[in-house]
């Protein structure tokens, strides 16, 4: 059983899946930033309600973003938690790639990267761009995208999907587990942050002095 975990953006997804990906249960919903505090209460709820425990899971899959700071950060030690105690194989997928997995007719995945920028995946690219938000309408060119309800209010994304990407975080990480059952490196696999959180700078700021 694959336990799939996405925290990129304020509509947090959790979902189980058999080996092959084939959904088994799932639950999405909107967090306060609350990530830390709803998450975990969630996952052990959508085992139960389907008559798990988490000795049944056999793999973690996390989307690793870009998005929420918060929440990439909050699923990640979810994941390795559960991963590292259980003995599991975990694996990371792109939220936004997924994003677009879940909903075929978006033509982009969108998701907040700050109170004027947002990160944009097109269809068909690799490449996630940074676009400021009075530029984002002009970069989707009135295209269907997939959002969280609150950055497709804040930023006039008029239609946009919302992300539950749980099933689609676990479909694609049985494609990867088929492939390499170990999945990634636990010491090594870390959330797509592709910039510095508000208030953190990329430089030193000197020597660490105990007060």
């Amino acid at each position: 059983m694959i336990l799939a975990v996405d925290g990129a953006s304020p509509a947090l997804s959790v979902a189980l899946a058999s080996a092959d990906g084939a959904l088994a249960a799932e639950a999405s919903w909107t967090s306060a930033q609350r990530q830390s505090a709803e998450l975990m209460p969630r996952v052990l709820g959508l085992l139960a309600d389907a008559g798990h425990d988490v000795a049944d899971l056999t793999a973690v899959a996390v989307g690793t973003g870009p998005g929420s700071f918060t929440g990439l950060r909050v699923a990640m030690a979810l994941g390795k938690g559960l991963a590292f105690g259980r003995g599991l194989p975990m694996v990371g997928v792109p939220s936004l790639a997924a994003w677009l997995v879940q909903v075929p007719s978006a033509a982009a995945a969108v998701a907040r990267a700050g109170a004027r920028e947002a990160y944009v995946l097109s269809r068909g690219a690799e490449v996630v761009r940074l676009v400021d938000r009075d530029q984002l309408a002009d970069f989707v060119a009135g295209t269907p995208v997939v959002a969280s309800a609150e950055l497709a209010d804040a930023f006039g994304l008029d239609g946009a999907s919302e992300p539950a990407a749980g099933p689609a975080i676990a479909l694609l990480a049985s494609a990867r587990l088929a492939e390499a059952p170990e999945g990634d490196d636990l010491a090594r696999l870390e959330p797509m942050y592709l910039r510095a959180p508000r208030g953190v700078t990329s430089t030193s700021e000197g020597a660490v002095r105990w007060l």
